[in-house]
């Protein structure tokens, strides 16, 4: 069963004078399954941050409909977005944003705070998912007083403890050494197992190798896709790097015939 759909996105920023316009996408259409974990790739400048924002709800397309798990979001009304977004949606951002001035044990509870849990459910879910994450021993540190992969992971708990259909992660190890960048995939991998419906953003081929389907965006369109099937992320990754290989290659040569 598909939890999102989109059909015919569009997306056109216009100058504020209306002189110029840029079409950040044209014609974008793909859907994901429940359970699904899809990794999106794409050079600077091909509508991946545009499409990610839409998608979380953050912008509104031009045309088109992104449906998530049958309700339409351009539907839901401004006054109510922040809540839908913290009800449907969960959010793992390269730069962390935690709050400093709160312990890692608050910054994951935020988003049950803001929506007026009770304390006792909030203490049930918040220890299965830090044990999950393995930062339960530092709970009550602050960010600045931990690593950058356990900010991260942090950050990744606080995403998924409202048990989001939908966990977006925009460039998720962009900020991360490569072995906090192996703890954090194999975390991402471990909680899709668990059910977690995930679509990330990411210029790294290692991060969408962990994947299960990889989307690639050029110009505002969705124009190429692999699925894993059954390889494992080595055989992955070199399936990647082919496609990327041949992408480019393409690319140049058309380039050239201009």
């Amino acid at each position: 069963m598909s939890i999102l759909e989109v059909k015919k996105l569009q997306k056109i920023y216009t100058t504020r004078l209306g002189g110029h316009s840029v079409r950040a996408l044209e014609n974008v259409n793909f859907s994901v399954e429940q359970g699904e974990y899809v990794a999106i790739m794409g050079e600077s400048g091909s509508g991946k941050t545009t499409l990610l924002n839409i998608l979380a709800a953050l912008d509104r397309p031009t045309a088109g409909s992104v449906m998530l798990d049958g309700m339409e979001l351009t539907k839901v009304k401004e006054g109510e977005m922040a809540a839908f977004r913290r009800k449907n949606l969960g959010f793992v951002f390269q730069e962390f944003n935690l709050l400093d001035t709160f312990s890692l044990k608050d910054n994951i509870l935020l988003p049950l705070v803001l929506s007026q849990y009770p304390l006792k459910e909030m203490m049930e879910r918040l220890e299965p998912v830090a044990k999950a994450f393995g930062i339960s021993d530092i709970l009550e540190k602050y960010p600045y007083e931990v690593s950058g992969g356990q900010k991260q992971r942090a950050a990744a708990a606080r995403a998924i403890i409202t048990r989001p259909k939908l966990l977006l992660a925009d460039e998720p190890t962009g900020a991360l050494d490569s072995k906090s960048t192996d703890g954090m995939l194999e975390v991402f991998e471990q909680i899709n197992k668990n059910g977690q419906t995930i679509l990330m953003v990411t210029h790294s081929i290692k991060a969408a190798s962990h994947a299960g389907r990889v989307l690639f965006i050029k110009d505002g369109e969705v124009f190429h896709q692999l699925y894993r099937g059954d390889a494992g992320n080595e055989e992955f990754y070199q399936k990647i790097t082919d496609s990327l290989t041949v992408i480019i290659k393409n690319e140049t040569e058309r380039k050239e015939q201009k």
